[in-house]
C-alpha cells in the first residue's frame, strides 16, 4: 500500500472540498488490503486525478482482493459542480472463474452532489479457484462535454477466488441462491446482497418508501406506483389536464389550481371558442380567433379580399 500513503494523507481532507471527488473509505481500504492502513484512498481529490493513478505501473502496486472480500465500496460527491460520469468497462478477464463486475448504480448517470455510497461488486463463481484479472473503465465529463483532466480512467485489479465446493449446512443460512466460502460467508447471486444474501437490489433505488422485494421489482408505498415507485395515486382523478406527482397531490396546467385542478383561473373570463386557460384571465386562442375572451373571429384571406373590393366600390 506505500504507493497511496503520500496521496492519501495530502487529500484526507477533500472530502469537504467542492469539487468531484473519488474515495475509498479507510474502513474498507482495511477489509481490502488486510492491513490496519489508517487512511482513505483518494483516486480523484476535489477536482484532481491523482497522479499515481496515472503511473503506467499502477496496477503493480496494488494487493490483490482476497476471496472473502466480495465487494468494494466508493464514496464520491460532485460538490458545487456538474459531472456526469459513465461505466463504459467492466469486464472480467477469466469469467469461467469471476463474473464481470457489477455496479450498484446505474452505468451511466450524473454524479452526486452530496457524498453518496456506490458498491462493485466482484462475483465469484465458486467452481474454480485462482487470481483473475478484471477491467473497470470510468468516464468522466463536466456539463459542457469535456472530460475531466486525467479522464477515461482505466484500472486492471486482481480479485482472488476460491473452490469452496458444496457446503449444504453451511448455504442453509445464505438466502436466494448464495453460497458459503470459505471463509463462511455468503457469496450472493446477482441481484442480492448482505451478510446473508437477504438484500435485494433494485436499480434506480425504490423512491417515496418503497421496497425492494427482489431484483429490480419495488414494492410501493401506499399512495404511490411506477417501477420505482416514481409516480403517485390519487384517489380522485385530477382535471383539466392535471397530473398525479404524490399521494393525493395534483400538479395543474397553466391556468388551473386546487387540490385536483377543478378551478380555472379564467373563471371571470372565460376562454370561448376552444380557447384554453394558461394564466389569470389570460386565454391562449384557438387558431381562427383572437381576444382576451377568444370571443373574435379571424377573417381569412379571401374575406378581406372581398371586403377590401366592397370597400372600393362605396368609395367609387
Amino acid at each position: 500500500m506505500e504507493c497511496f500513503v503520500g496521496a492519501s494523507r495530502e487529500h484526507r481532507d477533500n472530502r469537504n472540498g467542492d469539487d468531484i471527488t473519488l474515495w475509498i473509505d479507510k474502513n474498507q481500504v482495511k477489509e481490502y488490503s488486510g492491513s490496519s492502513y489508517p487512511y482513505d484512498i483518494f483516486a480523484i481529490a476535489n477536482g484532481v486525478v491523482l497522479q499515481y493513478l496515472l503511473d503506467p505501473n499502477f496496477e503493480k502496486y496494488l494487493p490483490i482482493i482476497p476471496s472473502e472480500v466480495s465487494s468494494v465500496n466508493f464514496t464520491w460527491k460532485s460538490g458545487d459542480h456538474k459531472y456526469f460520469y459513465d461505466f463504459d468497462q467492466l469486464k472480467s478477464y477469466n469469467e469461467s472463474i469471476l463474473g464481470d463486475p457489477v455496479i450498484s448504480i446505474k452505468t451511466k448517470g450524473k454524479v452526486p452532489k452530496r457524498p453518496k455510497v456506490f458498491q462493485v461488486f466482484l462475483p465469484c463463481r465458486g467452481n474454480l479457484s485462482g487470481i483473475v484479472y478484471f477491467g473497470i473503465g470510468l468516464t468522466i465529463q463536466n456539463e459542457q462535454g469535456t472530460f475531466l483532466p486525467g479522464t477515461p480512467l482505466r484500472f486492471r485489479l486482481q480479485k482472488q477466488c476460491a473452490n469452496h465446493g458444496p457446503d449444504p449446512e453451511c448455504d442453509k443460512k445464505c438466502a436466494n441462491g448464495g453460497r458459503c466460502n470459505q471463509s463462511g460467508r455468503c457469496e450472493c447471486k446477482k441481484g442480492y446482497n448482505g451478510q446473508y444474501c437477504r438484500t435485494a437490489l433494485c436499480y434506480p433505488q425504490c423512491m417515496n418508501g418503497g421496497t425492494c422485494v427482489s431484483p429490480g421489482q419495488c414494492l410501493c408505498a401506499d399512495g404511490y406506483q411506477g417501477p420505482h415507485c416514481e409516480g403517485g395515486m390519487c384517489r380522485e382523478k385530477c382535471l383539466n389536464g392535471g397530473k398525479c406527482i404524490q399521494k393525493d397531490t395534483c400538479a395543474c396546467r397553466n391556468g388551473y389550481y386546487g387540490a385536483r385542478c377543478d378551478f380555472s383561473k379564467c373563471e371571470n373570463l372565460p376562454c370561448l371558442n376552444g380557447g384554453r386557460c394558461v394564466g389569470v384571465n389570460r386565454c391562449r386562442c384557438k387558431r381562427g380567433f383572437t381576444g382576451n375572451q377568444c370571443e373574435k373571429q379571424v377573417e381569412r384571406p379571401a374575406e378581406l379580399a372581398r371586403h377590401e373590393g366592397c370597400r372600393r366600390c362605396v368609395n367609387g
